[in-house]
Parts: C-alpha cells; structure tokens; sequence
C-alpha cells in the first residue's frame, strides 16, 4: 500500500525504529505534545491530536525517503544525510546522538595519520563519506579511481581489523569503549555529527511542519534554560542585567519599595551556579530558579 497516497490528509514523519536515535526521538515527540501509541509489531503510528502519521524506519534509510518526498519530515544523523547524498533541507540541531566518524587503526598497528592508509583497504558502512575523504587525501577528483580500497560492511564493523579484512575502518565514535575493546584508536575525524530534523524541499503540510519546528524549538529551548527570578536594588540593576540579559531582554518589575526591583529572566543551565553566586555578590536577594517544562522562543 501506497502511505503517500493513503494518508493524504497527515503529515508523514519519518523517525528512526530502533538504536541509538530511537529513545530521545520518542521523549522529544512526547516533549512537543505529539501524542501517539505505537504497536511493538506496526512501524506506522498516527497521532491522536495531530494529521500526522509517523512512519518508523531505518535511520540510515530516513534522508532517501524525506529526499524523494515519501515522506514530508524526519529526524536522523546528519552523517546519515550525507551519507545519502540527497537534496533536504537540514533544518535544525536537536543536539543528541552527538558522535563523531573517525578513522580508525589498531592501536599496536604502525599507522599513524590518515595518509599512511593510502593504497590499502578500509572497511565502513559509510563508503560514500569514507571515498569523498580518501579523493580529497589522494588528491583525485570525484568519480575518479583510487588507490584506496574501499570495502562496505553493514555491521559490526570494529571487528574488521581484526579479522583481516581491512587495514583500517571509519565508523562512528560516541564514546570511545567500543573502539577500545575492539583495540582501535582514531587517527582522523571525518565528520562530527548530531541528530537533526530534516525536511522535504516540497512537504504535503508546511504549516504543519513550522508547527512542529516551532514545538521542537520549544523543547530544545527547556532543556537548555532555566528560569531566575530574583530581588536587587534598583541602582544595582545595570551590573546585574550584564550577568541575566535574557534570550531578548530580561523582564523588569517595581516593587512596592520604590528602591527595589523585581527581574525575571531565561539563563543558560549550565551557567546557573556561578550566576547565582555573583548576583548574590552584587546585591540580590530572594534569588530563585525553576525548571522550565516547555516554551515557545
């Protein structure tokens, strides 16, 4: 059955089925209010308060159907998009699944730069991006024949030097234990790369996908802001705006006592101890933070 033609009236959104992707995907789509109950045995699953429809596939295979258009939107690795090689619209950073596509070489082996590899095999699942960086290290133009082999291997790729099928790999790096225990260390990063929302040059709904851009924004936007409120004199108030500006401007109230303020403003997460600890130092009283759950910016 044809989902384009049967489901003319959803949006299709493309999400990875299983891996590394698959949890956050899920916890980001409930974050942003997109309600839906999935079958363990269907890989399609319609939103209850939204026209969507989200279709779970392969992550490697989300950046074909979003180029073809299939599918309207999807979220997946950008090594998997230029891998892919298609024409979307990488739209936005969703700032997980952060990993990098390294070159890798065993650790007792007598490689040590990328350039030592040249001649030999590598083995990857990710041929493409690994032939675009041996043309560029070789010196030859695209489509061009190289003196480096390269070998495709869908799985469990580490194991490739060990087995004797490859001289090196390049595969993806998150946090290092694998390639250890596999006895390999990096010699050169390719691509550092990160989940993203993609978007089809032509989707079925764009209201609907600016909908859902504006959602996910909100999201990312929680997690990385917390909300501090706090009292000061008002003469102190030009320091401590250096210190809670705000995402645009940093709200501002009187207070009964003509000489006090009351500021409310979004700040980085990660820099809230030390913000705290300064604004004490200038001043402010009845300093608090609360965790925002979402927001529009």
């Amino acid at each position: 059955m044809d989902l384009v033609n049967h489901l003319t009236d959803r949006l299709l959104f493309a999400v990875p089925k299983k891996g590394r992707l698959y949890e956050k995907c899920v916890n980001l789509l409930k974050g942003s209010d997109i309600q839906f109950n999935r079958s363990s045995r269907l890989d399609i699953a319609l939103c209850t308060n939204l026209p969507i429809a989200l279709i779970f596939l392969p992550a490697a295979d989300i950046p074909t159907f979003v180029g073809e258009g299939r599918c309207s939107i999807g979220i997946t690795g950008v090594d998997q998009v230029k891998e892919s090689d298609v024409d979307v619209d990488i739209a936005m950073d969703l700032l997980f699944g952060k990993c990098r596509l390294q070159v890798q070489v065993p650790e007792n082996g007598p490689y040590e730069k990328p350039e030592q590899l040249i001649g030999k095999t590598i083995v990857s699942s990710f041929t493409n991006l690994t032939r675009q960086y041996f043309e560029e290290l070789e010196g030859v133009k695209p489509g061009e024949p190289l003196k480096t082999k390269i070998k495709f291997v869908g799985g469990s790729v580490e194991a490739s030097c060990a087995l004797g099928v490859g001289d090196a790999i390049v595969d993806l790096v998150e946090s290092g234990e694998t390639m250890k225990a596999a006895g390999l260390h990096a010699i050169g990063t390719i691509l550092n790369t990160s989940a993203h929302l993609i978007i089809s040059r032509n989707p079925s709904h764009p209201e609907l996908v600016e909908v859902i851009k504006s959602r996910l924004e909100g999201v990312l936007a929680a997690q990385r802001y917390v909300l501090c409120n706090y009292n000061a004199p008002r003469s102190m108030l030009p320091s401590l705006l250096k210190l809670t500006p705000g995402r645009r401007a940093a709200t501002v109230s009187p207070l009964d006592d003509g000489e006090w303020v009351a500021v409310s403003s979004m700040v980085e997460r990660k820099d809230m101890g030390n913000i705290m600890d300064r604004l004490k130092e200038l001043g402010a009283s009845d300093i608090l933070v609360f965790e925002i759950s979402n927001c529009r910016v």
